[in-house]
């Protein structure tokens, strides 16, 4: 119960912050941003699976979404959390997240895309 609660603050806090941080313009800031990133990234990948089985269901019918957009979902959550390991681990130097739209949340009706390491401006 305890742990919970603590996932539940640390969450709260990176939701809370993402927005500020973002705008800021220091290498520092940067750096939490990308951290903040791949946190968020790890925790919601599991969440790739209901997106994608909406989005087959939305465009192909429920067969699809009950087989190819539960594959489609587990493939885009492997993807998510990874690209958010590599965000963890890579903090330290400030890149665009590699995984669009950057968090989940923001787009949930389009697919998960992947595009390349580019710098932060």
């Amino acid at each position: 119960m305890k742990q919970t609660l603590k996932i539940v603050m640390i969450l709260a806090t990176l939701f809370f912050f993402t927005p500020y941080v973002a705008n800021a313009s220091s290498y520092p800031a940067k750096m939490g941003v990308k951290l903040g990133n791949g946190i968020t990234n790890m925790v919601t990948g599991l969440g790739e699976i209901p997106k994608n089985i909406m989005i087959g269901n939305r465009t192909d019918g429920p067969a699809y979404a009950a087989t190819a957009g539960v594959m489609t979902g587990f493939l885009h959550m492997l993807g998510r959390t990874l690209c958010g390991a590599t965000d963890l681990v890579t903090f330290m130097i400030p890149t665009k997240p590699i995984v669009r739209p950057g968090f989940i949340w923001q787009n949930f009706k389009k697919e998960t895309t992947y595009g390349t390491w580019e710098l932060l401006p």
